[in-house]
């Protein structure tokens, strides 16, 4: 009896577990228990890189290191006052200004997000190489000849940075713009009565307002330059996911990859840390509830065309361009892809594709709708770091799977390889990790718009967690599953390290097709896949030019 009441005394184990399990429950506990294996790789990356450092690493520390932090420092510098610069000047050009053709401009300016920065880099090298269509139109024009003129190379750390720099400053674009859209009237109105100019308005006060949308865009920006694999290996930089690749499949040492991961994910947390602090130090509220209009003053004719020029610029060499580029490539050559090879990358493409988005969406979905019966606060915690994946390069995510399947050999004896290692599930593991928060962002969003009297009322009739979820919460996020399938979708069918890494012998995607393709600078060759993974990318891009202006407060259809 007294073994009875201990177990049941509130400092007993028992009582403890007891309590901790009202508090999560079942859907709280699946919640955790997924959020977790999302994570495990991240986690084995730091478990495998405290081991016994080899003497590879010693001699890279005092060798390559510092050319790969110097590289991408420059990188993340380029990459991050451009896309500042061109996302703010064109997000406040196109909401504060009112000049004809701007709703035109507004979704323009979005086409570069379906451009890979991998696919760029083809692009301009076949543009600016000597046989390519700029440098002959210089000597045809000019009659130079070689030697004559100097012309800048693009395979080097600016070029990639200014590369990079066209496909990324979106983020900071839509963010910034969607902060000036959601700015009250009388905030600005103010302003001017209290004698500011527009550009002082913009100044003292929009920009302001609009500054923790403006560290989340670069800090969006500067995370895809961490991660990006394809451009800067094509480009020759070596970076920190240049160098992980390289030291665990060329010189075959995966103790001296981990530490080369662990590293960069310690600069990756240190940026996601200081974009979290630096929003959370800087709230700006709004004193008023009162949007119309926002005050857009008629341009002149020159100032139309200023605002044109500002505006066109980017998405002319992040989009126009390239995208132009690619089709000359496709007409002028034709490609040795015979059909029946085309069809293959084309399913093999879209079996991951579809796969990849709905396996994302259904453990999303899941761990969301556990997150919200969870009061111990665990399952929150363990769904944080899992979205911590996208923030990871893809090759590093490869690596932390690859040591996750040793390590499970190593410990229980289990051979997990057959089911993880370059096989299918372990590419939509990858792809899980890598791409969970981008399905979690919509469908949390949906959650929040569902209110609880919604689900109170379903559970005084009865019904279950599970029920709930499947007659009141499922039907209400259909739109939400839609965007969110839509857009992991479109990031598996550009991404390409973690797939290159992970995949079977002998299944090839769009992206890896191109990336081989360009390597062996078979330029010709690389851009049909290049451009239907182009033109798969539209698809949100379409999607959020339509859906951007009208999530303004005060908007009428």
């Amino acid at each position: 009896m007294a073994m009875a009441t201990d177990a049941k005394s509130p400092g007993s184990p028992s009582f403890s577990l007891r309590r901790l399990w009202v508090c999560i429950g079942f859907t709280g506990l699946f919640a955790l228990i997924l959020a977790l294996l999302i994570a495990l790789p991240i986690l084995a990356v730091f478990v495998q890189s405290a081991g016994v450092s080899t003497d590879l690493w010693g001699h890279m520390a005092r060798t390559v290191l510092p050319g790969y932090i110097l590289n991408t420092l420059i990188l993340l510098g380029i990459v991050g006052v451009v896309t500042l610069v061109t996302g703010v000047a064109c997000a406040w050009t196109v909401t504060m200004h009112d000049f004809r053709g701007r709703g035109v401009l507004q979704w323009l300016l979005l086409l570069p997000l379906a451009m890979p920065a991998y696919v760029l880099a083809y692009t301009y090298t076949d543009f600016l190489q000597f046989a390519g269509l700029l440098q002959s139109f210089l000597r045809a024009t000019f009659g130079w000849r070689r030697g004559d003129y100097w012309f800048p190379e693009i395979h080097t750390a600016w070029g990639a940075g200014l590369v990079l720099s066209s496909v990324l400053y979106p983020y900071v674009y839509v963010l910034t713009r969607a902060a000036f859209l959601e700015q009250s009237v009388c905030v600005l109105e103010a302003s001017r009565t209290l004698g500011c100019t527009q550009f002082g308005a913009f100044r003292r006060v929009a920009l302001p307002l609009a500054r923790p949308a403006l560290v989340a865009g670069v800090g969006y920006a500067l995370m895809e330059t961490l991660a990006d694999f394809g451009a800067v290996r094509y480009f020759g930089i070596d970076t920190f996911t240049v160098g992980i690749y390289r030291t665990w499949f060329a010189l075959g040492d995966p103790a001296a990859a981990a530490q080369l991961a662990a590293v960069l994910l310690l600069v990756v947390l240190a940026l996601v840390g200081l974009e979290r602090l630096s929003r959370g130090r800087m709230r700006f509220h709004q004193t008023t509830g009162r949007y119309r209009a926002l005050p857009a003053p008629r341009l002149s004719a020159r100032g139309t065309v200023v605002a044109w020029i500002v505006c066109l610029t980017p998405v002319l060499f992040g989009f126009l361009l390239p995208g132009a580029v690619l089709i000359r490539m496709i007409l002028r050559g034709g490609t040795e892809l015979t059909l029946s090879r085309f069809t293959d990358l084309t399913v093999n493409t879209f079996i991951l594709g579809a796969s990849g988005a709905l396996l994302v969406v259904a453990v999303a979905l899941m761990v969301i709708h556990g997150v919200r019966h969870d009061r111990s606060g665990l399952a929150t915690g363990a769904a944080r770091l899992a979205s911590l994946g996208y923030a990871t390069p893809g090759t590093v995510i490869a690596v932390g799977i690859l040591i996750t399947v040793g390590l499970t050999r190593d410990w229980t004896g289990w051979p997990m390889g057959v089911i993880l290692g370059t096989t299918i599930a372990g590419i939509l593991y990858g792809y899980l990790i890598r791409f969970f928060v981008v399905a979690y962002g919509p469908l949390e969003s949906g959650f929040a718009k569902i209110g609880p009297n919604l689900e109170g009322a379903a559970r005084s009739l009865g019904h279950t967690p599970l029920q709930v979820l499947r007659r009141v919460h499922l039907p209400l996020l259909r739109p939400s599953l839609l965007s969110a399938a839509m857009l992991v979708f479109v990031d598996i069918t550009k991404e390409l390290p973690a797939t290159m890494i992970l995949r079977p012998f002998n299944f090839d995607t769009l992206a890896i097709e191109a990336f081989r393709m360009a390597s062996t600078e078979r330029l010709d060759d690389a851009a049909l896949p290049a451009l239907v993974i182009v033109l798969v990318g539209l698809a949100p891009v379409i999607y959020l030019s339509r859906t951007i202006a009208a999530s303004r407060p005060g908007h009428r259809g």
